[in-house]
């Protein structure tokens, strides 16, 4: 038997909501909060437990970048405030933009218990409902079964842009000349790092020498490939770092059995790479392996096409955009290596020379071929080289913020997201 003939089922209408935004992660969260303070009706759903997603249960060591984003400086001052109590004990070493894991998924539940935003946690998206070129509503399933959440207007803050996928807005995967993706990570904390004695570097470009030798060249010599590199980040916590080494290549996030392969061969790095850091890595000598993420980071899928698309060169120049819903909007072209460890041979980080601002206009927000939803976060419609740039945390919250704006202003003026006045959506998201 090669196919199962599933019979016909009324799936009960579970939610009936102004602004549904699918996907709690950095996109997400900016939409959900934004949209609710506008006064309109939002319901986030989560495949997760947590909000956050790369931030939280992906265990990210900071929230990198820098963007307009008024609802992440919230956060950084939340979670800062409530961490003193849990913990935080790094004030000279880590800034604000680091992450406290734990404590950062209180503050962000907080957050939407305050403004009235529903959760449900454990859903997954299967289908976007469409009708006469318009979305109406989600099919999702969870532990109560499957069920359709009717909306006026839905932001799809999946990442991969699962929703946009399903409601046949078109795409392509990867890097335009063959298809390839960036490679995937799990993050993992280790304990028992002596602080006054290690290294941290932050780059792939960051040499460190010692009586060993370099420390880049020893772990691309010594790791299992693809496994290769150097990336260390202090944390809030005593003794502890983050630690940014694991890397598969060649995994399609989008396919259930790449995306597994993925992460059996990011966690069967772990230890290899906690005995290279215990023997070749000052400070590291007594580390041990405190904890590992429970989402794999997946940095590149689908690209979707929007009524307006991102470059590279729209980045390299700076370009200022009339319609902008996103200012201030500044990071590197980080492209991990496509086929082994370090920086792809386009990218650019240590030898990054551009340091203005950019801003992204609201058409990469807009599906070109359907009604009533928006893309939100590194899927928007972009190039992969300016993908490698947008995809960044501070750079999503933003494009949430001004996703959720823009859906609430359609919602309660009754009109089409691409009739939205963009002014009214720039005076609500700031400069």
């Amino acid at each position: 038997m090669t196919k199962y003939i599933e019979e016909s089922n009324q799936i009960p209408v579970i939610a009936d909501v102004d602004v549904l935004v699918c996907g709690g992660g950095p996109a997400g969260i900016g939409a959900a909060i934004r949209a609710a303070r506008e006064g309109v009706s939002v319901m986030v759903v989560e495949a997760m437990d947590c909000l956050g997603g790369i931030a939280t249960a992906g265990m990210m060591s900071h929230w990198g970048g820098r963007s307009s984003s008024k609802v992440m400086q919230e956060i950084f001052d939340l979670t800062y405030e409530k961490a003193q109590d849990a913990g935080w004990h790094h004030p000279n070493w880590c800034g604000k933009d680091a992450i406290y894991h734990d404590v950062q998924k209180i503050v962000l539940d907080e957050m939407f218990l305050k403004e009235n935003i529903r959760v449900l946690y454990y859903t997954h998206v299967c289908k976007a409902v469409v009708e006469n070129g318009s979305i109406i509503g989600v099919i999702v399933e969870n532990k109560s079964g499957r069920g359709f959440i009717k909306a006026k207007r839905v932001v799809d803050s999946t990442g991969d842009g699962d929703v946009a996928a399903s409601a046949g807005v078109p795409y392509f995967k990867g890097r335009e000349s063959d298809g390839r993706m960036q490679p995937c990570t799990i993050m993992f904390k280790i304990c028992g790092v002596d602080y006054k004695r290690a290294v941290f570097p932050p780059s792939f470009e960051t040499t460190v020498d010692t009586p060993k030798g370099e420390l880049q060249a020893l772990a691309k010599e010594l790791l299992p490939f693809p496994a290769g590199h150097v990336l260390l980040y202090t944390q809030p916590t005593p003794d502890t770092v983050c630690c940014n080494m694991t890397n598969a290549i060649e995994i399609d996030g989008t396919d259930a059995e790449s995306l597994s392969k993925g992460v059996m061969i990011c966690r069967s790095q772990i230890l290899p790479i906690i005995k290279f850091l215990k023997e070749y890595v000052p400070g590291y000598e007594n580390c041990w392996l405190m904890s590992t993420a429970s989402l794999i980071g997946i940095r590149e899928t689908r690209h979707f096409e929007g009524i307006e698309s991102l470059s590279k060169d729209d980045i390299l120049e700076a370009k200022f955009h009339d319609n902008w819903v996103v200012r201030r909007a500044w990071f590197n072209f980080d492209v991990h290596n496509l086929t082994g460890a370090s920086l792809d041979k386009t990218g650019v980080q240590h030898g990054w020379k551009q340091n203005n601002d950019y801003t992204i206009p609201y058409g990469c927000l807009l599906p070109k071929t359907i009604e009533g939803l928006l893309l939100s976060g590194r899927n928007i419609s972009g190039s992969h080289l300016a993908h490698s740039n947008f995809r960044i945390m501070s750079v999503c919250i933003a494009l949430g913020e001004a996703a959720g704006v823009a859906a609430a202003l359609s919602v309660k003026q009754g009109k089409a997201l691409r009739d939205v006045d963009v002014k009214e959506i720039q005076e609500i998201v700031g400069e």
